[in-house]
């Protein structure tokens, strides 16, 4: 049987909670620390736009004490599968991304999503945010705009998907995005 969705706005993510948080690029890392620490989560997908940003990030997160796996194109096959199969037997809670993993990878536990760099457009974007909340489980999706062509962007998928995408509050209710 195939499906066929020729309405863009059926395309929503029902139990994911979508949020942004307007910051400099400077400041993304303090953000990132800060809402890994503030959030309770099963795991979480964090994607960046390069391979380079990947493997620095990942870094990073390891240093600041968040054990995280890195996956990347930039990797061997056998590696990318290793470490897909590490993550996906909750051997990790964090894992950083390129889009690589933005398609087709169904983890079950993953209850957020940080788009660290932002999407180069809805499709990316709704693939991203679509890896939280799956299998009838609740999540949240964290976006992190710097530019006006983050802005532009994001405005595309609200108004493409008929959703309002609110700034992140300083306070979540744990009880939206996590099944329990």
């Amino acid at each position: 049987m195939e499906i066929y969705v020729d309405d863009d706005t059926k395309l929503t993510l029902h139990g994911l909670q979508l949020y942004y948080v307007k910051l400099a690029e400077a400041e993304k890392n303090r953000k990132l620390n800060d809402l890994l620490d503030a959030l309770e989560f099963n795991q979480v997908v964090i994607f960046v736009s390069k391979v380079a940003r990947a493997n620095e990030l990942n870094r990073l997160l390891t240093e600041c004490n968040f054990p995280s796996i890195c996956i990347h194109a930039g990797m061997k096959q056998e590696e990318r599968i290793a470490k897909y199969k590490s993550f996906k037997d909750f051997n990790a809670r964090i894992l950083v991304s390129t889009d690589l993993f933005g398609r087709g990878i169904d983890i079950e536990r993953v209850n957020v999503v940080i788009n660290y760099d932002f999407p180069d457009d809805s499709d990316q974007y709704l693939h991203r945010v679509g890896r939280a909340g799956r299998f009838g489980t609740k999540g949240i999706a964290i976006s992190f705009i710097s530019s006006d062509a983050d802005k532009e962007i994001l405005e595309k998928v609200q108004s493409r998907f008929e959703v309002n995408i609110p700034e992140l509050p300083d306070e979540i209710d744990m009880s939206s995005y996590m099944t329990t």
